[in-house]
């Protein structure tokens, strides 16, 4: 193993992997603590400003926030899973103090419409938007950082759940024949033969819509990969002598199958669990974009995208171009992680 590991990490022949497997680690850190990274750190980056919506990034301005609705406990609830309270923010085009009040022109109200509040009960900041605002006015970084999450755990989830069921039932049909192996193999077969995005739409609508529901749904329709390859690689290593002795001494067929065969067959399952995580995303942004994922006011990067598809011959094209492009980089880096493993895991090699 240490000689794989240097396998893998050697830079010179495996530049492409490292830098995937970087990125996946900087993604999962942001997901992880989304909420502390995020200039909106209430739930769901969902705070609400429609008088500065639809921003390019970079945009700049003003903001006054009341002092009261700003100060707010910060707990490891809030840390992990966002402040509940919303912060009260009043984007403006300019404003003056005089006297201890603040007269403020908010954005989107006629010239010389002068608002006032006293200057102990607010403060101003200038606010920058680095990936500008969506068609509410929220800030889109904030919420691509958020949407990461779902898009990043459900590969966790789905390939938990496609191993758990691939590996039991590829064991029993690889190792048992007769009628246990049929029965497995023609279960496979009708699952295979339904294309994968329709079964999973079949599987959410049954299940309901919503966050956990997609996690299962995908990971019930991605165990046939993880089975097959399972099935062909029991098949072969029960012939082998190891195996062979250890049935001689006695040993029952669970512990010959999970201290013998299965830690034998890992690399394989390491190499589709890589490819079978860039799936589960994809699939979760097409089901967010049909309206059958998150929903919200949950965030998805795919629920990004059909919000704000319609936007790209609006002249406002960042707003579907950032979630798209942040789906394409974590899908490549897992497949292209993949393909390095497959490499280095290859004995030929």
């Amino acid at each position: 193993m240490n000689s794989i590991s240097k396998k893998f990490f050697d830079i010179r022949k495996n530049f492409l992997g490292i830098l995937s497997f970087t990125f996946i680690l900087f993604v999962f850190f942001i997901s992880l603590f989304a909420y502390v990274i995020a200039p909106d750190s209430t739930e769901n980056a969902n705070t609400m400003n429609l008088s500065i919506h639809s921003k390019k990034p970079g945009f700049k301005t003003e903001m006054i926030t009341f002092k009261g609705e700003k100060s707010k406990k910060i707990s490891l609830s809030s840390i992990f899973f966002g402040s509940k309270e919303q912060i009260n923010q009043i984007p403006i085009v300019k404003y003056e103090i005089k006297d201890g009040i603040i007269y403020y022109l908010p954005y989107a109200v006629s010239e010389n419409q002068f608002q006032t509040i006293e200057l102990h009960k607010a403060e101003i900041n200038e606010k920058k938007y680095h990936f500008g605002t969506d068609k509410f006015g929220r800030d889109v970084l904030s919420r691509i950082v958020v949407g990461s999450r779902i898009s990043f755990y459900i590969g966790f989830v789905s390939v938990f759940i496609s191993l758990f069921i691939g590996v039991i039932l590829g064991s029993i049909s690889g190792y048992y024949s007769g009628l246990p192996d049929k029965i497995i193999m023609w279960l496979i077969n009708v699952t295979w033969s339904i294309p994968t995005l329709l079964l999973v739409i079949a599987i959410t609508l049954a299940l309901g819509k919503g966050f956990w529901q997609v996690f299962i749904a995908v990971g019930l329709t991605m165990w046939v990969e993880v089975a097959r390859i399972v099935r062909g690689q029991v098949k072969q290593y029960k012939e082998r002598q190891f195996v062979i002795a250890a049935k001689v001494l006695g040993f029952n067929d669970f512990r010959i199958i999970t201290k013998h065969i299965l830690p034998n067959i890992i690399s394989p399952l390491i190499v589709i669990s890589a490819a079978n995580f860039a799936a589960s995303i994809l699939i979760e942004s097409g089901l967010s974009f049909l309206g059958l994922g998150a929903q919200p006011p949950m965030t998805s990067w795919g629920l990004m995208i059909k919000d704000h598809y319609n936007y790209i011959i609006l002249g406002e094209p960042f707003l579907a171009i950032i979630p798209g492009i942040c789906i394409m980089l974590l899908v490549c880096s897992f497949m292209i992680l993949g393909n390095s493993l497959r490499d280095v895991l290859d004995v030929k090699n």
